[in-house]
């Protein structure tokens, strides 16, 4: 018989029980998909908590028996935040690992780096650590984005600061995709104001020699400096800066890692804001509750990080077009169904997506840092904002549940 007849036939008497997969990375009972993430190195606790909050819901959704009988198996390779590294990752994970789609990259530089390749293999690129215009325009169909941009977050940091009537403010910001792409956010919200960026000063990635920054930007004694850069960097430039007597605001794009930063800074971390793109933690709604829920059995004592949040809203919502896909699973239908999302609500987060548009969500909240280590968010009126008698920072009021 025709080898390729024999095949036909094989498939059809299996029928019955199962099905004939031929797309990458599906069989009858899994589908696998890959990561490359900083599990090492300065932002190393951003894609640990990334990857750990997608386990929460990935592992809680096998246990109930998987999606259309099919369980989801991550496979998460360490990048230590070199896009070098991440480029070599996307390469095992598609053709040796034959993954199906690729989930939360962490950052900029990585992603652009797997930019290519994803491309030109047509795989799914899904929820990456990033905020940047880069994988929005132009449009790529393979990429869908659940979080804001950067442009959405330093929009709200610069309106924040103006709303406090202090105009003079400077960027520090990593010298890489990811911090290039941050200060043109922060350089558009200005110029949308008619103001100027008063000073600017970078850090090499996987560095925190912060020093030639601090000495160019305090020498304009800024209001205020927003800071594009992952934790390690950010704190280092803190920490320096307020050596020299200056006390400015410091604000933080998401990406910055909240949790890590609170810890590498301490004491100084009190009165640093955060803007986040997800949920709050502390909430007891919607998302938050259920996270909470499913992590109490496995933490008693602790709840979830910004970080960890995002990655388990990245879970549900991948799962969620898995199940819009149906049972006969292809690349194509994912992302058709994906396409489908008109305010899907994951739990008090809403996201969007349509055939030529990939950008989910403009959620941007603002949160502060206050005491040891402990996140409040900041109400939007200036009027909501108290000073604190020991450190002129803002502090907001803490929530009550």
């Amino acid at each position: 018989m025709n080898p390729l007849r024999s095949s036909i036939v094989i498939c059809l008497m299996l029928l019955a029980p199962l099905a004939c997969y031929s797309e990458t990375g599906v069989t009858k009972d899994t589908v696998v998909i890959g990561q490359s993430a900083a599990l090492t190195g300065p932002a190393a606790a951003i894609g640990q908590a990334m990857r750990d909050g997608a386990l929460i819901y990935f592992e809680t959704v096998n246990a109930a028996g998987g999606v259309h009988g099919r369980n989801i198996k991550l496979i998460t390779l360490d990048d230590g935040f070199e896009p070098d590294v991440a480029k070599a990752n996307t390469l095992k994970l598609i053709h040796d690992q034959k993954v199906f789609a690729l989930f939360g990259y962490t950052g900029t530089s990585s992603s652009y780096a797997a930019l290519p390749i994803f491309s030109y293999e047509d795989v799914p690129f899904f929820a990456p650590y990033t905020g940047t215009e880069g994988l929005r325009v132009p449009f790529n169909r393979v990429v869908f984005n659940i979080r804001a941009s950067y442009a959405d977050e330093t929009e709200k940091l610069v309106e924040w600061m103006v709303s406090q009537r202090k105009t003079r403010i400077a960027v520090f910001y990593e010298a890489d995709s990811h911090g290039q792409a941050g200060y043109e956010g922060v350089q558009a919200a200005m110029e949308r104001r008619q103001l100027k960026i008063v000073a600017k000063g970078s850090v090499w990635r996987n560095s925190v020699d912060v020093a030639p920054a601090v000495k160019l930007i305090s020498a304009a004694k800024p209001h205020a400096v927003i800071m594009i850069s992952t934790y390690k960097p950010a704190a280092a430039f803190i920490k320096e800066y307020n050596s020299t007597g200056q006390r400015p605001e410091y604000l933080n794009v998401s990406l910055v890692g909240a949790k890590a930063l609170a810890s590498e800074l301490g004491r100084e971390a009190h009165g640093v804001i955060v803007s986040q793109v997800v949920p709050y933690p502390l909430y007891p709604s919607g998302i938050v509750r259920e996270m909470r829920s499913l992590i109490k059995a496995r933490r008693p004592n602790s709840n979830p990080t910004f970080n960890e949040v995002e990655g388990y809203v990245a879970a549900k919502a991948f799962v969620e077009g898995l199940l819009r896909a149906g049972p006969d699973l292809t690349r194509d239908k994912f992302i058709a169904a994906l396409e489908s999302f008109r305010d899907v609500d994951l739990g008090q987060y809403k996201l969007n997506f349509s055939p030529d548009d990939h950008s989910g969500s403009k959620f941007v909240e603002m949160t502060v840092i206050v005491g040891n280590g402990e996140f409040l968010p900041l109400k939007p009126a200036p009027t909501a904002l108290k000073r604190s008698s020991a450190v002129d920072r803002p502090v907001a009021s803490k929530p009550s549940f």
